[in-house]
């Protein structure tokens, strides 16, 4: 039975040791700056599978003045694109789209009302609405998706419920580990602090490794542990902002977009926690609790460990 259950944890948590945190989406950003002209913007990920995704735009535009550089993380292609009517109502597709690559799509009228959708390689095709859109949807969607592509997230998350003794106090963790990671989200995004991407991932592998050498003591808190769920919380906080602060936020939505990004976060730790707390219920029915959190601990460790080293080496070399 021991053996079972090292190799479900093993299964489980093993493809987490190769792709973590690696969610980098495209951005496409749209301005109209005369009638009928607009400024375009194709920022695609470097670090990708398979080719370059490209934009398509309706038959009735002709792209001029193409330039493509480099700028960190991202490939970006600079271009005029002149239309013989507007984009609203019309669509814009994109080809090659990578299925770990999403595009957050900024299109932003001469009448300033921006629109802002999420395609991906299932549906790479999006239409422009006639009618000005209220709220930033799409960046409830990345929040979601960030969430669920940023294994040490994940893995930090499922950790902290090894911690708590009650459904109370795991209540009252999760919300600390929530309002600090939305106060460095709020402060990055809106430039009052900033740490280099690199340290920042860095850092928030030791927090992993630490939570499993807390782990491994089987303490149950009975009263929030602050220090592991604010504390570690405010450094997550500055690696989800990360995503954000590399395709950029239309600035006309800027306190909208932060929220419904945030709430998307939100929204995929709430999916996740319920899975997380059945498996630790059914540990604990079958009476190997223990050998559930040795093994869990020590993968957490594990991966924590990685993570570190890994990281550690991409700034050092």
């Amino acid at each position: 039975m021991f053996q079972n259950i090292k190799i479900f944890i093993l299964l489980t948590l093993f493809p987490f040791s190769v792709f973590a945190h690696e969610f980098n989406p495209a951005h496409l950003v749209v301005n109209e700056v005369e009638t009928n002209t607009y400024e375009a913007e194709w920022m695609y990920p470097v670090k990708n599978i398979g080719a370059r995704g490209e934009v398509r735009f309706p038959d009735t535009c002709l792209r001029e003045n193409t330039e493509i550089a480099k700028n960190g993380r991202y490939l970006i292609e600079s271009f005029t694109l002149i239309c013989e009517g507007t984009l609203k109502g019309q669509t814009i597709n994109v080809t090659s789209l990578s299925v770990l690559t999403d595009a957050l799509i900024t299109v932003t009228h001469l009448d300033v009302s921006t629109f802002e959708g999420l395609i991906n390689s299932k549906n790479p095709t999006i239409e422009i609405p006639l009618k000005k859109q209220i709220y930033p949807t799409g960046y409830f969607r990345l929040g979601v998706d960030h969430l669920l592509d940023g294994n040490d997230h994940i893995i930090f998350i499922f950790g902290l419920l090894f911690l708590v003794s009650n459904l109370i106090v795991a209540i009252k963790t999760i919300t600390a580990f929530t309002v600090a990671h939305s106060i460095t989200l709020g402060l990055s995004v809106f430039g009052l602090i900033s740490l280099p991407q690199a340290t920042v991932e860095a850092m928030i592998a030791l927090t992993i490794i630490y939570l499993a050498y807390e782990i491994s003591y089987q303490k149950k808190y009975k009263s929030t542990p602050w220090l592991i769920a604010f504390g570690f919380g405010l450094l997550h906080g500055l690696g989800f902002a990360n995503v954000l602060n590399g395709i950029g936020i239309a600035n006309e939505q800027l306190a909208m977009s932060l929220l419904f990004f945030n709430l998307g976060i939100e929204a995929g730790q709430l999916l996740l926690i319920p899975i997380f707390a059945f498996l630790l219920w059914g540990a604990s029915q079958i009476k190997l609790n223990q050998a559930f959190t040795a093994f869990s601990y020590l993968i957490i460790g594990s991966l924590g460990s990685y993570w570190f080293i890994d990281r550690l080496a991409g700034i050092i070399l």
